[in-house]
Order: structure tokens, then sequence, then C-alpha cells
């Protein structure tokens, strides 16, 4: 099975046909080193709130194989996201946490979709640049300041990681190689850059959610799109080049007032799907 379709039961076919015509489909992009079963509270949430809500959890690029290239991932998984929204003719909403949120960054760039609220949660959308334990367990010989040196070349460009790694310090260098997060940000040369964010634009909201004790995204303000400058300073995303240049549609979506971004406290990378507080207050109200 390469998507895992979760579809509420009711009595009669009367009451599955009203939820399902009510509530769009709702797709689960997963995180780095886990896979479908990371949305087992939130669907239950879901439906529990919109019952008869149809919702697929990515079921690809689990665990180990979620350090594949981001790119690969994202045309890997685009035929089956495309069968969703065909299905969902009133619409899609995308909830994709940690490295998914990059992941659906990609598929809304490259997919002519009906995706009408993008919910990121504790998504590093700018990129990464952090000594996690993470970095710490696969790359043990490496710190932060140093490990530009393997991802940015042809060989270190093989992990999801590399493809988002956005060291302040070297810039050239991010430019030069990062062959995903630069490129969709429209930061170097594209022949589809126009495309990309004529497709980014479809969208009707996009919702990023992140906060101060996250402890893996780093710095956590990547969640909001915000990032650092050569100085290790946090710059707010309105004061970012890809903003004020409107590289990929970040400011026309802000003028259409359809960026909502909010700050929790108190969760830890982990807990960002399966706190309670987060859905209620941030993603229950962008399912409708």
């Amino acid at each position: 099975m390469k998507v895992l379709i979760i579809l509420t039961v009711f009595i009669t076919g009367l009451i599955i046909t009203v939820n399902c015509a009510t509530y769009k489909n709702v797709i689960f992009m997963h995180g780095i080193f886990a896979g479908p079963s990371e949305d087992i509270e939130l669907i239950a949430w879901i439906q529990k709130a919109h019952p008869g809500t149809n919702v697929t959890a990515i079921n690809m690029f689990d665990n180990y194989k979620s350090l594949t290239p981001i790119w690969d991932q994202v045309h890997k998984i685009m035929p089956d996201v495309q069968k969703v929204m065909n299905s969902s003719p009133q619409g899609t909403i995308l909830i994709c946490f940690s490295q998914g949120g990059l992941v659906c960054r990609g598929l809304l760039s490259v997919l002519n979709h009906n995706v009408e609220n993008f919910i990121a949660l504790s998504s590093p959308l700018m990129g990464q640049y952090g000594d996690t334990r993470y970095l710490k367990y696969f790359f043990p010989n490496y710190v932060k300041s140093e490990i530009y040196k393997y991802f940015y070349s042809t060989g270190g460009q093989k992990w999801s990681v590399a493809n988002y790694w956005n060291d302040p310090h070297h810039q050239q260098l991010y430019l030069k190689y990062s062959n995903f997060l630069a490129i969709l940000n429209n930061q170097t040369f594209n022949p589809k850059s126009q495309e990309y964010k004529q497709n980014f634009l479809k969208l009707k909201n996009l919702v990023m959610i992140g906060g101060p004790d996250d402890e893996v995204i780093t710095p956590w303000q990547s969640s909001h799109m915000d990032f650092y400058n050569a100085n290790e300073t946090v710059v707010n995303m309105r004061q970012q080049p890809w903003y004020i240049n409107d590289w990929f549609g970040l400011k026309t979506l802000d003028n259409r007032k359809a960026i909502h971004i909010f700050t929790e406290p108190g969760v830890q990378h982990i807990h960002w799907y399966r706190t309670k507080a987060v859905f209620d207050k941030y993603i229950l109200p962008f399912l409708t």
C-alpha cells in the first residue's frame, strides 16, 4: 500500500455522502525517521470533530528511507497525492510535520493542485542549522559549523537533511550546491520558477506552527520562515529577501492575508502532532 487511507464508516450511505461532501480530504505527511503511524491521534481528533473526513496518511519514505533526497520523495509521492486531490473537487488540506513540511512545499510547487490550506507543523521551512540529536546520531563526526564541507557537495546532497541545510556562514556554497531549498525558494536559477510560484499561490491559507521549546528545528523560527543572518541572529520573514522580493509568492500571500503564524511554548518536537491543545487552537479551525 503506497498510501494508508482511513475513512470513518457511518450507519447509512446517506450520512457518508453528506459528510464527505462537507469536509475536505486531508493528507498527512510524516516527518523524518517516522511514518504514517505518527498521526494516529491526529486522525482520531479530526474524525471526532468532523465525522466522515477522508484522511490519507502518506505511507512512503518512512524511517531511514526518509533520508532519501527530497525531490525524489516529491516525485514519487506526487501521483498518489494527485489521486487524492482528484477525488476531492471541493479542495484538499495538507497537514505536514517536520521534514514533511518541506516535502509538501515541493508538492505545492510542482503540482497544479487544489490544496486550500497548507498546515506546516514545526517544519524547517527555511532550512536547518543546528547541533540536534539527529545530526549527532547520523553524522557523529561533524558539528554544525563543519558539516557544510560534506553537505555542500554532490555526494552530500544525497541526504534529505543536506537538501535544506542552510548554513548562514557559507551562503555561496549553499546557493551553489543546495539542489532543493535554494531552488524551491527561487534563490538560484530555476527555469520553472514562475510555475512554482503560481502553483504555490493557489493556496488559500498558509498556516505555520512552531515554538521555542521544540529542541530540534533550529532556529525554531524557521517554522515561521524566519532565519539566521550571518551573525546567527534570527531575522523575521518580512525582513528577508525571499519575502521582500516575493521570490516564491510569500509576500503576495501575506498581502492577501493568507498567512497565519502561531507560536506555542512548552511543546517538544515529537509532541506537536499529539498535543490536543495544538490541534484545537491551530489545526481544527483550518480543516473546513
